[in-house]
């Protein structure tokens, strides 16, 4: 089995278990998926959406995020833990959309990287669940779940979305990321995978398929 005939049979595979494909952060526009997406960076999800909705009720536009005043955000964020870094980065990512591109939210990953705090990964989730370009979302659950079954052979998280661009289509890269996270998350985890029952057994080198 080819690594491109593996990629294509474990998204059949990951559409027949996790039918929606959905993002798990919670938000309700575009830049308030990129300020949850700064917070999510070495913090769970579930966090992050307990935190987000008295940040969102405060600042509600663009402009409140630029003129906050970093301690006031960063006392809204403190469980999520980097709060200082975090704060200032989010007041900096709504200063430079405003002053730099026109209060919205960049759809491509060259000018989504310029803002502060934003990396690859934050970038092909925006590039991805906004504006439905072609994307690969390397997370941790990425990295072990490609490896592990056979996808990849590196660790680099740049490496393995220049890989897996090659292998996803272009349609399908956005869902399949969110459906890796669920599947990392209840079934490949980190420290005890469930191989016996997983459904991606037939093709996974972990369990012997080759």
């Amino acid at each position: 089995m080819t690594k491109k005939e593996r990629t294509l049979k474990a998204i059949e595979i990951l559409k027949t278990e996790y039918p929606e494909a959905v993002c798990s952060l919670v938000a309700s526009n575009p830049f308030e998926l990129l300020v949850a997406t700064r917070l999510s960076a070495q913090c769970t999800d579930a966090r992050v959406n307990l935190v987000t909705p008295a940040l969102f009720e405060k600042y509600k536009t663009l402009d409140d995020y630029a003129n906050a005043k970093q301690s006031d955000v960063e006392e809204i964020i403190k469980s999520c833990g980097f709060y200082r870094d975090k704060a200032k980065s989010i007041i900096g990512m709504a200063q430079k959309i405003r002053d730099d591109f026109g209060g919205v939210v960049p759809d491509n990953i060259e000018d989504l990287i310029t803002l502060p705090g934003v990396g690859r990964k934050t970038a092909n989730l925006i590039v991805g669940d906004v504006y439905k370009k072609e994307s690969i979302v390397v997370d941790t659950h990425f990295i072990r779940i490609s490896n592990r079954i056979g996808l990849v052979s590196v660790k680099e998280p740049v490496k393995i979305e220049m890989q897996m661009k090659k292998l996803v289509p272009k349609d399908e890269g956005s869902d399949f990321c969110h459906r890796i996270v669920l599947f990392g998350r209840d079934t490949c985890t980190a420290r005890k995978p469930k191989c016996e029952g997983c459904p991606m057994a037939e093709i996974c080198k972990k369990v012997g398929v080759k």
